[in-house]
């Protein structure tokens, strides 16, 4: 009975021919599969009649690999799966598909960092000896651009206005203390406050000035004033590269197609290629990414357009990756613009972006300023309108103080590729601890460094046409604030670098206080209940002097302390006033009306006070874990819709409704008066987890919008490049189903394609051979479920490794059978989705 159980067990080869049937395209090669008398004594035979050698051909070490080609004809055949510039064989005769240029490489080595400001002071004093290199430093930094002095005059009067307001609310906050400012508690606390009004008087005066620039509208320093609609030079050439990984493919690659169609909308796509650059190390999701970029070039006959290359040797993240861009092609381009995963660009404001740098020969980068849209939760609705409303302000604010020595962002930029492979190359942090090593957040880093260069950094505030999307919930906020507040920490270790202009000193410095502000004000708040306790138990000093004659009452003056709240009220809230003032001026029917978005904005000001203290909570936490240095995870933001759940709420905010619980009963117990001055502060904290969870609610987004609440000029009518990103994206989420791991490896088609992309061709040497027929034999024996994801990368890198585990899979008895375990593929799971 065995034995004829075993007859009727269909040969490897039958199955593999059936299998290999169901995946092929024309009706008539399936037939042949199928019926004809192709050798099929053995797996090896049966490889190489299929790759059109003859019988006795045999290559013992890869027998699959003679048959790549024809596999991949016969699943391919109309149209072909790529050109034959594009699909070729190597030197050892394996089918290749070449997924990007030629390297044509540029030695780069960055310049090793001096932050130690002692060391730094003597070298300029040696320097300034030099009366030579003085000079020379003097006709960089001094050149006749109008603007520079321009900029300088500004700065020096936002100081006198940031210091002569905190020094006038200094003096006020110093009356409204018990002891006049006296005591060490009180200049502690007067310190500290004097550090924050200084913080929010900068923000103010910024938002105050870009008021002005943009209800006056003409803006002579602007970055586009002078630049015309002339054609761009064929030598004008720009790589756009989007760095990604893990993120969530069918996003990444909607928002790369929708610009390209755009970009070719305007006729000048023959200018730009498109470079997907993956770190992704999830098998799966690298397997995603491949088979979306071949869609995406086979539907839009991209190939030579559009590339991707995924890192084997992933170091330095982001800055790590687009390095090795310029290594490899940075000098077959005058330009490159930055995507992140979530950006989506219109050609027109792409090709206005070049003809900008055309324009303007000494600017090094051009900084857009995104909108953010396509988010339907609630919370990051809120956050929409936000920066779609107020965050214009604050941008020509930046512009009007900052002009050519500015921000840049990392993303949504354009950026001169010469001086930046040149002066941009980001050398590891000095030391050891938290605050060393890699530099996490690269933008400032970059912008100082080419400033410091003599290139200026631009932000064209006034360009549309460049989205992005916001975390959905305030959880996903909070945990790239995480990253970002350590990246912020250690770039003031910059701060005292040689070389670095003071403009982006204060950057550093800004991007410190964006973080640290958190902690200074928590501080703030627990030594003024700290100064309460001591008010309301100690016994007052009445003659803190020796041989006074009268004695000093303590007093506390609420008058005061009102006209102070009052006063920083004002500073923070007359900004928003002043957007939703512009939008009237501009017209409001795209933001819901005047009514609406006079209520949006004071409902989104509400909803802000009630995050404030959960957010310093949260950034004072994370301030202490970059110092102490506790491990960040770099964990890709979520591009989904997605609700916090009730148990993730409790998770998250559970310390803070409790340290507000306590925080109110002490203060009740020491001055019940005081309670209703801290009740902003402690009623925020106790309900937080209802917040968190009820923000992040995909139908409250909804019900806002029909409402008219929050909304953006992207939702009420949405640019044509957004609304081809999100049919895409819908398409493509509903059409696109790239195989699995274990489907690669043993499916005929997939694991020919999967050979013919890998990357890792290296020579047949004995060793190199030996290491493979460990890993392979390995693999069959243990199975998909035991391999790592960095070994299932090293076989999606190399060819021969992949070929070989597919042909010994199939051809040995031995081999693990959760292999096959995932079931035949679809009659149609071959295809590459087709968006048309």
């Amino acid at each position: 009975m065995a034995d004829m159980s075993a007859s009727r067990t269909p040969a490897p080869t039958n199955r593999y021919l059936e299998r290999l049937a169901l995946e092929t395209q024309d009706r008539d090669e399936r037939r042949k599969l199928l019926v004809g008398d192709l050798d099929q004594h053995d797996m090896a035979s049966l490889h190489a009649t299929l790759g059109g050698h003859s019988e006795e051909y045999s290559d013992d070490s890869d027998p699959a690999a003679s048959s790549v080609g024809r596999r991949l004809a016969l699943a391919y055949a109309e149209p072909p799966l790529a050109p034959p510039e594009v699909l070729s064989t190597d030197a050892s005769g394996i089918t290749r598909l070449r997924t990007s240029l030629p390297i044509k490489r540029t030695p780069l080595a960055p310049e090793q960092w001096s932050t130690n400001p002692i060391v730094n002071t003597g070298r300029r004093l040696k320097n300034w000896a030099n009366r030579g290199w003085s000079r020379r430093r003097k006709r960089e930094y001094h050149s006749p651009a109008a603007w520079r002095w321009v900029a300088t005059r500004r700065r020096w009067i936002l100081l006198v206005l940031i210091f002569g307001q905190s020094i006038i609310a200094a003096n006020q906050m110093r009356t409204v203390l018990p002891s006049q400012g006296q005591q060490w508690l009180e200049i502690t606390i007067l310190s500290l406050f004097v550090l924050l009004f200084a913080w929010v008087s900068a923000g103010f005066w910024t938002a105050l000035m870009g008021f002005f620039q943009l209800l006056r509208g003409n803006d002579r320093y602007a970055i586009d004033s002078e630049v015309g609609d002339d054609p761009i030079h064929a030598e004008a050439r720009t790589a756009l590269l989007v760095p990604i990984c893990n993120e969530d493919v069918a996003r990444v690659f909607a928002g790369v197609r929708a610009t390209l169609e755009s970009l070719r909308s305007t006729g000048n796509d023959q200018h730009f290629d498109i470079f997907i650059l993956s770190d992704t190390f999830d098998a799966d999701i690298a397997i995603q990414e491949s088979y979306a970029w071949l869609a995406m070039c086979r539907d839009l006959e991209a190939f030579g357009q559009v590339f991707y290359r995924r890192r084997q040797r992933r170091v330095k993240r982001k800055s790590g990756n687009l390095d090795d861009f310029c290594r490899r092609w940075g000098a077959l381009y005058r330009y490159m613009l930055v995507l992140d995963a979530d950006s989506v660009m219109s050609g027109k404001c792409l090709t206005r972006l070049v003809q900008m740098m055309e324009v303007h020969s000494k600017a090094g980068i051009i900084q857009t300023a995104p909108r953010a849209s396509g988010r339907l939760n609630l919370y990051a609705r809120m956050q929409q309108f936000a920066t779609r409303v107020y965050g214009p302000l604050f941008t020509a604010g930046l512009h009007f103080w900052q002009l050519g020595e500015s921000h840049y962002w990392g993303h949504n930029a354009i950026i001169r590729l010469a001086p930046f492979m040149r002066h941009c190359m980001l050398a590891p942090l000095p030391g050891k601890g938290s605050m060393s090593g890699e530099i996490l957040s690269h933008d400032f880093v970059e912008a100082a460094l080419m400033r410091s260069a003599g290139w200026g950094v631009w932000i064209a505030y006034r360009l549309e046409g460049s989205y992005e999307e916001m975390p959905p919930n305030l959880l996903d906020e909070l945990n790239r604030d995480r990253r970002w507040c350590h990246g912020n920490l250690m770039n003031f270790r910059l701060f005292f670098s040689k070389g670095i202009h003071p403009v982006h000193r204060a950057v550093f410095l800004t991007g410190l206080m964006s973080y640290l502000s958190a902690p200074l004000w928590c501080l703030f708040l627990v030594l003024s209940t700290a100064l309460l306790a001591v008010h309301t138990f100690g016994t007052p000093n009445y003659f803190p002097e020796p041989g006074m004659l009268f004695p000093v009452w303590p007093q506390w003056n609420p008058t005061l302390a009102v006209g102070l709240f009052g006063v920083t009220a004002l500073l923070l809230f007359l900004p928003k006033f002043l957007s939703v003032l512009l939008v009237w001026i501009n017209g409001s029917r795209q933001f819901g009306g005047p009514l609406k978005v006079l209520a949006s904005m004071v409902l989104e000001s509400l909803f802000s006070m009630l995050l404030a203290p959960v957010r310093m909570l949260f950034h004072t936490r994370f301030v202490l874990a970059s110092v102490m240095g506790w491990e960040v995870q770099w964990r890709s933001p979520s591009r989904e819709n997605s609700d916090t759940t009730w148990g993730d709420g409790i998770r998250n905010h559970w310390s803070q409704t409790l340290i507000g619980a306590v925080w109110a009963a002490g203060v009740y117990v020491l001055e019940p008066t005081f309670l209703w001055w801290l009740s902003p502060i402690v009623v925020s904290l106790m309900v937080s987890i209802p917040v968190s969870v009820l923000s992040s609610r995909v139908s409250l987004g909804r019900l806002s919008f029909q409402k008219r609440l929050f909304r953006i000029p992207e939702e009420t009518q949405p640019p044509r490049v957004l609304r081809r990103m999100v049919k895409l994206l819908s398409q493509m989420n509903a059409g696109m189903a790239a195989p699995s791991f274990a489907q690669v490896v043993v499916d005929p088609v997939p694991n020919a394609l999967a050979t013919a992309l890998g990357a890792s061709r290296h020579s047949d040497a004995e060793p190199v051979r030996r290491r493979r027929d460990e890993r392979v034999s390995r693999a069959v024996r243990m199975g998909p479920a035991a391999m790592s994801q960095l070994e299932r990368l090293d076989f999606l890198d190399d060819p021969v490794m992949m070929s070989q585990l597919h042909y010994h899979v199939w051809n040995d008895s031995n081999a693990h059978q959760s292999w096959f375990g995932y079931g035949l593929p679809g009659r149609d799971s071959k295809h590459l989705p087709t968006f048309k």
